[in-house]
């Protein structure tokens, strides 16, 4: 099946997966994959992971094609994610499945949805899009007559459950899940889980750069308040002096992953060797997570985090565009709250009569939302939604 492929012994290997929750008939054969091939290509072919395509990233609504989403990141963070692994000798596959994964549970609006569940929970346990990930794949996405959720494998779901690292104060649905599929929860992750963490920070660290400039909310100037941005754009407008503005920050942008992608792969062989990890299990038994950057590269991290924060994601316009987002989420909540016969009829016959799982479902049903589809949903409903819902 992989007889070419060459693992390190630290990898994950998919002939010694920890299986996945509900057994499946080992004579049905759909090809020769390995377990994680299956689960990355059941990711992709879910109906949750191709609604990214319409949920915010950074910018609310873009009217504009050139900005990203959470389907574009989440396929710009694969791309990085199989890099790494690549040159690791980890699991590619298993690396891209975590990345197209990771972000599935994002409610519509992003992180402004996100808060407005949050407070619509508050009473019922709260909203977390990370546990929300692994209650859509596991319990939500349902394409299969025999089970419940993708039923992928426990190291795809481990590592979701453990995005950030060891969990030891699960939420509800983090517990819930647990419960059900022991994920370990107080230990690190695989390699690859902790690879595809690094590459997201990668991803989104250097494209909101790009999507910051291309919508006029950064500008040349800011970023070169960051003393590595700025030597990083003195090599690269001595490299290509006959360059664009535009297109030399393009660069820019690329350079920047290329030595984030090149500590990670300096710096995880060092702990690598440090630690004297030999297989996954060693990694997983750590005191600190083995992926991921050099002290350096992560104080510029760091800063740079801070930077995007104050410059952008919390730019005047960003943080009005947000507030007006919250209340689609926030109406639309109460709405169904109070109308449950509004919700869809294989929504509806499903909904639970008791409290906290009446609230549970329905924040189930507005997370799965795209941003276009809440907002129609807020006019159909509530007669209105806010004007302007959009920051480019």
């Amino acid at each position: 099946m992989d007889n070419n492929i060459i693992r390190a012994s630290y990898a994950s290997n998919p002939h010694h997966s920890r299986g996945r929750q509900h057994q499946e008939e080992t004579d049905v054969v759909r090809g020769t994959r390995s377990v994680f091939q299956r689960d990355r290509d059941r990711i992709i072919h879910s109906i949750s992971f191709r609604r990214l395509r319409h949920k915010t990233q950074v910018f609310v609504a873009p009217d504009g094609d050139h900005y990203r989403v959470r389907l574009t990141h989440s396929l710009e963070v694969a791309q990085i994610g199989r890099t790494i692994a690549r040159t690791l000798g980890l699991d590619e596959d298993l690396t891209e499945a975590l990345c197209l994964a990771h972000d599935i549970g994002h409610p519509p609006f992003g992180h402004a949805g996100e808060d407005a569940l949050q407070d619509a929970m508050t009473s019922h346990g709260g909203f977390d899009h990370n546990a929300q990930t692994l209650r859509t794949l596991m319990q939500l996405e349902s394409p299969y007559p025999n089970w419940r959720g993708l039923n992928l494998s426990w190291e795809v779901l481990e590592g979701l459950a453990k995005h950030n690292g060891p969990v030891h104060e699960p939420n509800w649905a983090l517990a819930e899940i647990n419960a059900a599929f022991d994920l370990a929860l107080g230990k690190w992750p695989s390699l690859e889980a902790q690879v595809a963490a690094i590459a997201d920070d990668i991803a989104y660290d250097n494209h909101d750069i790009d999507d910051g400039v291309r919508a006029g909310f950064l500008s040349l100037e800011q970023l070169l308040e960051l003393p590595f941005i700025a030597r990083q754009w003195e090599a690269v407008s001595e490299q290509y002096p006959d360059a664009s503005e535009d297109m030399r920050l393009r660069e820019l942008v690329r350079s920047q992953i290329g030595l984030m992608v090149n500590d990670v792969v300096t710096a995880t062989k060092e702990r690598l060797e440090k630690c004297s990890v030999k297989t996954a299990d060693d990694a997983r038994d750590a005191d600190l997570m083995i992926a991921g950057f050099s002290d350096t590269m992560a104080l510029k991290e760091r800063a740079l985090k801070k930077f995007m924060y104050f410059n952008l994601y919390f730019h005047p316009e960003q943080k009005a565009a947000a507030d007006k987002a919250r209340v689609v989420v926030a109406k639309l909540m109460d709405h169904y709250t109070q109308n449950p016969e509004s919700l869809p009829d294989d929504w509806k016959v499903r909904l639970p009569d008791e409290e906290p799982y009446k609230s549970r479902h329905i924040a189930d049903f507005v997370a799965g939302m795209t941003d276009r589809y809440a907002l129609r949903e807020c006019i159909k409903w509530t007669g209105s939604a806010p004007e302007g819902l959009s920051n480019v």
